[in-house]
């Protein structure tokens, strides 16, 4: 974890760290205690370890999937999955390679000033 690669980024005087998060953990919701807290947990730690690490020309930011069509997404319920989609503008789940292109972002230089940014990634769900 970011604990662990901490040590070796501050000798390499830069770094990035990028934590998968959800957008679960922007808003409420029933029935997912679990879940939502942990995804809060995600992004406060994120929050937290940017400012902490920034000095050190660390970046620390998080990615935000929505609905994705993961081995997560199959074991759903059909009836679930539909009216998840149902909500979203763009009319679909997200794919992997989108959340990819996310990341890639957050890791490339083209993202330098980005520290403690979260990027939703969800088909316009939570907007």
């Amino acid at each position: 974890g970011m604990q662990s690669v901490r040590p070796a980024m501050r000798a390499a005087e830069r770094g990035t760290i990028i934590n998968i998060c959800s957008v679960a953990a922007l808003s409420g919701s029933t029935g997912a205690f679990a879940y939502m807290s942990t995804k809060w947990a995600i992004r406060g730690m994120s929050r937290a370890a940017a400012r902490e690490l920034a000095p050190f020309a660390i970046r620390v930011n998080a990615i935000m999937p929505g609905l994705i069509d993961t081995a997560m997404m199959a074991r759903n319920p059909p009836e679930r999955n539909a009216g998840i989609i149902g909500a979203i503008p763009a009319g679909r789940a997200g794919r992997c390679a989108e959340v990819a292109e996310a990341a890639l972002y957050l890791a490339s230089d083209r993202s330098a000033y980005l520290t403690g940014s979260e990027i939703v990634v969800d088909g316009g769900l939570s907007a």
